[in-house]
């Protein structure tokens, strides 16, 4: 375990939206208190939310000031949320954790000295499946070694919740405000010449909700779709090529893993 006096540890900025999150935050929020990795700080940002999560997440903020709270006024969608919160962050390292996902007690720990050892602007770790219930399911999505643009459009294998980024070298983040917003800026970042390296170790928990948006297998293929044409810009010859290869991969994940459709 780190010790948290310790000189020169980079602060890790946690990204988290939050609507309507009463069932998990509590769970969420103490996986990231458990980590062995003391250095960071949890922005959540709540969505107007209609339950009584923010209540919750208060209680949080007075115990423990690296947890802090910003409510927007309106409910604006994932992506405006994340923003708000990149742009309060203060940390070396931006990394994202949704509100009934988990992570591992060392997944911050080893993470930033997998992004130190190798100076990384872009990294990710592979991460295992759980259910409403917070029961394992026994199946792992696995991080490949290095992931670059061509390997990324058409497959959605980096987890929002494992990806790190390096804030010194990567200057402008900012997820654009079109879904799947996390992959959207995954792609604009990889367009951009940088890669993603990904820790082949299971670092944290994905949780599938039955109800959740991405659940809808159809609802998921149209918004890939979109963001094929509208921010890849990619012709119809492209788009469908591309598009092909999403829904075989998200076949192949759903079929195992996914039976209602999901990430």
């Amino acid at each position: 375990m780190m010790n948290a006096q310790e000189d020169n540890i980079p602060l890790v900025s946690i990204i988290t939206p939050s609507y309507n999150s009463l069932t998990f935050i509590r769970e969420t929020i103490e996986s990231v208190q458990a980590q062995s990795y003391p250095h960071w700080e949890m922005i959540i940002v709540d969505d107007k939310s209609k339950d009584d999560s923010v209540h919750v997440i208060k209680q949080y903020v007075k115990n423990d000031q690296r947890i802090k709270l910003i409510s927007l006024t309106q409910n604006s969608g994932a992506a405006r949320a994340r923003n708000a919160a990149i742009k309060m962050a203060t940390g070396n390292y931006l990394a994202f954790l949704d509100s009934d996902d988990l992570w591992l007690p060392t997944k911050l720990e080893e993470q930033v000295a997998f992004m130190q050892k190798g100076n990384l602007t872009f990294s990710f770790t592979s991460y295992s499946l759980i259910n409403e219930d917070g029961n394992h399911m026994d199946i792992e999505v696995k991080a490949p070694k290095v992931v670059d643009y061509k390997y990324l459009i058409g497959n959605t294998i980096i987890g929002c919740l494992t990806v790190m980024l390096d804030r010194q070298q990567i200057k402008q983040i900012e997820m654009p405000d079109i879904q799947p917003e996390d992959t959207a800026l995954w792609l604009l970042l990889l367009r951009q010449g940088h890669k993603a390296y990904g820790l082949q170790k299971v670092l944290s928990r994905y949780r599938i909700v039955c109800n959740s948006a991405s659940r809808n297998k159809f609802k998921a293929a149209y918004r890939y779709w979109k963001l094929l044409r509208s921010q890849e810009k990619l012709n119809l010859v492209k788009s469908n090529f591309y598009f092909g290869k999403y829904a075989y991969h998200a076949y192949n994940k759903n079929k195992v893993s996914l039976p209602n459709g999901g990430k």
